[in-house]
């Protein structure tokens, strides 16, 4: 086994941590009968021979021994060096972004450590010997015959005659979840190769109407829909609806070829079942980065009769993409079931229809807030890890997330949510992410609970200090408490940690009975983050306006600070609290001359904006940025220039063109369209064709924010509200 290992020159190859020369040993460990180091050896390939999808000269020299391995049938966990190998191989359909793109655009290399010519290396020499996983399909190891399809549809050279040997064995597969991998491997073909598309769509819409297990019936209707969503059938819903349903009351069959409950991969995302942890003589399964994935998995799954519905679903619900009324039907569905663990489902597949595309989640939303009530913990924390990111949107769940916050007044329950389907145990109370999404909703019910936590001795989430200025005038009765909070903080290096969510908090509430807390916090504040502690202190002084003329002597210092983000800070707290202009505008310009930072001069703009007329005297100063290279420092400048002179002609050409340039700006330029009102009717088409636009402006595919959903809400409504004053010219 292994014939030539030693005749590498492996320390001459390279990995994601210098030299290759621990390769072997690794290779070494995959074949070891011990599963403890297999499961080290495989977590060490992902971790530093294929590090985050790379493919490196190691990698390459790698290949003839993997296919060595698991052409092995004396190998164990042959099933991971396959899904090894076709991600090394392969880079996979469904990625959004090319791996072969660096950040300058395609062909390009990070740091020039990988050359793109490794990849199509890696898959021409996994493809070459890619006849190894034809022996795999058939074989007596389940976990093998669960990678071998996907591998086989990604890598083999001859798609028709892999085509042919997965249609045919679906037809004897005792087991479950390979059946249904053999489906999505018969899709993958049909994606990747166009001759053999029609007769396999073909196939697909009829197992999706002939086989007798609904499971299969999914399966095929899931890749159907996404290898031609054309053939959609109109009455999708209700088709699915049936087969959940009547997945859900089938017979619960005897597993076969495997325990039929584990967490397996059935469309090559790489999550293993477990590996072998009862086999004798196995020492404890050390901590890796595998493990803690597949222990997730597992307990994702646990209890479930058929967790694989899940991914058949998210499936379905990429193929049908904007068809946005059709998947919150299919959502709601899932929602009123019976199956907790299809709720679940639901929950999870609507945080990611809801971050991508606008819609009326009004229903959904309060169906999820219900959930909160159920005795399954898991559902619990599905709902909870949803309702925490819909801020507005979450008003409709309010009643039901009030409802669970009373019944739990101690705040004794744990959640461990797996954000996204996989995602991250946070060890965050339920209860908190429950107040948070109620704070966040801007429920007036969250205030007593935050008073609650305050008056506590334990330390108060920080996203519910910053949650405070959603909850208006009826937050102010918390002032006390964060006062007392922020008399209590010590003034060492973690200062900013925990002072900032206070300060923040305060200025939200306009807790001027504080400033003498807020000025302790400021004249104490030690080397390290010093300026941003001022920059957060001067921002609470400035929302307490005139009731901080105390601060004016540390505030007219702080003008002259290093950092433009302090000074400038500074200088809208100064006019907040004096209205003399004549003595912050100039310290703004200054910032403003060449030689700043863009971000400097940003931050400066913003200052300027928002004392407004009365910085009239900027103007000439704010001209030039219109014109900058930087697309942020055109908008600030432009959107300050406006509100300091009313210069339209000059500013709104500006924000038209960066609205077009880049969406992530249009919040702040669609907050200036508002305020200028009908001059800048030239805007009304960018504002309508935003209106009419189903997904979010800031969408990402495989990526999200916490505020995500929020900012794209705030720029709906501030396009609603700048189009209703645009139309008003028209009645005065």
């Amino acid at each position: 086994m292994l014939t030539g290992i030693e005749e590498v020159d492996w320390a001459s190859l390279g990995h994601a941590y210098g030299p290759a020369d621990d390769v072997p040993a690794l290779l070494r460990g995959l074949a070891s009968a011990d599963p403890a180091e297999r499961e080290t050896a495989l977590d060490g390939m992902y971790g530093a021979v294929h590090h985050q999808g790379d493919v490196y000269d190691s990698t390459l020299a790698c290949i003839p021994f993997l296919l060595e391995l698991v052409a092995d049938p004396a190998v164990q966990d042959r099933g991971g060096i396959v899904e090894l190998l076709t991600s090394i191989g392969g880079i996979e359909l469904d990625d959004e972004d090319d791996d072969l793109d660096g950040p300058d655009g395609p062909g390009t290399d990070y740091d020039c450590l990988v050359p793109a010519a490794n990849f199509a290396m890696a898959a021409a020499a996994v493809a070459a010997g890619a006849d190894v996983f034809l022996g795999l399909v058939d074989g007596a190891d389940p976990e093998a015959r669960l990678a071998a399809p996907v591998a086989l549809a990604s890598l083999h050279p001859d798609p028709a005659r892999v085509l042919t040997l997965l249609r045919e064995r679906l037809t004897v597969e005792p087991d479950t979840e390979v059946r249904l991998a053999l489906v999505a491997a018969v899709g993958r073909i049909a994606l990747r190769h166009a001759a053999l598309r029609a007769e396999t769509v073909d196939w697909l819409g009829w197992l999706a109407r002939a086989a007798q297990d609904p499971g299969l019936r999914l399966a095929a209707l899931a890749q159907l829909a996404r290898c031609s969503p054309g053939r959609i059938p109109e009455d999708i819903v209700r088709w699915v609806t049936e087969l959940l349903e009547e997945i859900r009351t089938a017979p619960r069959p005897e597993p076969s070829g495997g325990d039929g409950t584990g967490a397996r991969d059935v469309d090559g995302t790489g999550a293993r079942d477990g590996e072998g942890d009862g086999e004798p003589g196995a020492g404890r399964m050390p901590v890796t980065l595998v493990g803690q994935v597949r222990e997730l998995l597992e307990e994702h799954v646990a209890g479930r009769r058929t967790p694989w519905t899940e991914e058949l679903l998210r499936t379905l619900h990429g193929a049908l993409d904007d068809r946005v009324d059709d998947r919150i039907a299919l959502i709601l569905a899932q929602l009123r079931s019976p199956d907790p663990g299809q709720r679940a489902d639901a929950i999870w597949l609507c945080g990611g229809l809801i971050r991508l595309w606008r819609g009326r989640y009004e229903e959904v939303v309060r169906l999820v807030g219900g959930q909160l009530g159920d005795p399954d913990a898991r559902l619990r924390d599905a709902a909870t890890s949803f309702l925490e990111r819909l801020f507005e949107l979450g008003a409709p769940a309010a009643d039901g997330i009030a409802a669970a916050l009373a019944a739990d007044p101690g705040g004794t329950g744990r959640t461990a949510a797996l954000s996204g389907g996989l995602g991250e145990l946070t060890g965050r109370t339920g209860r908190d992410g429950a107040l948070l999404a109620l704070a966040r909703s801007g429920d007036a019910r969250a205030v007593p609970l935050l008073a609650r936590a305050l008056e506590g001795p334990g330390e108060v989430r920080r996203e519910l200090l910053y949650a405070v200025d959603g909850l208006g005038p009826a937050a102010a009765g918390l002032a006390p408490l964060l006062r007392r909070r922020l008399a209590a903080v010590e003034l060492d290096d973690d200062l900013y940690d925990r002072a900032s969510p206070l300060l923040y908090a305060l200025a939200a509430v306009r807790g001027t009975q504080a400033l003498p807390e807020v000025l302790r916090v400021l004249r104490g504040a030690p080397e390290h983050r010093r300026a941003w502690v001022r920059e957060a202190a001067a921002r609470a002084l400035g929302a307490f306006g005139p009731a901080a003329r105390e601060a004016v002597p540390d505030l007219r210092e702080l003008l002259g600070a290093d950092s433009a983000a302090v000074a400038t800070t500074a200088a809208r707290a100064l006019w907040a609290v004096e209205g003399d202009a004549e003595a912050v505008v100039p310290v703004l310009v200054r910032w403003l001359r060449p030689g700043s930072s863009g971000a400097d001069r940003c931050a400066a703009a913003q200052a300027l904006g928002a004392i407004g007329p009365a910085a009239a005297g900027a103007a000439r100063a704010l001209r030039p940025g219109l014109t900058s290279r930087d697309l942020w420092e055109r908008v600030r400048c432009a959107a300050a220039l406006w509100r300091v002179s009313g210069e339209t002609d000059r500013t709104l050409p500006v924000l038209l063109a960066a609205w077009e340039e880049n969406r992530h700006a249009r919040v702040d330029i669609a907050e200036c369209l508002a305020e200028m009102g009908p001059e800048a009717a030239a805007a009304q088409l960018p504002i309508l064709t935003e209106l009419t636009r189903r997904r979010r402006h800031n969408a990402r595919e495989g990526a999200s924010g916490s505020h995500d959903i929020h900012q794209d809400e705030k720029l709906l409504t501030l396009c609603r509200a700048a189009l209703t004053r645009m139309e008003l010219r028209g009645t005065l």
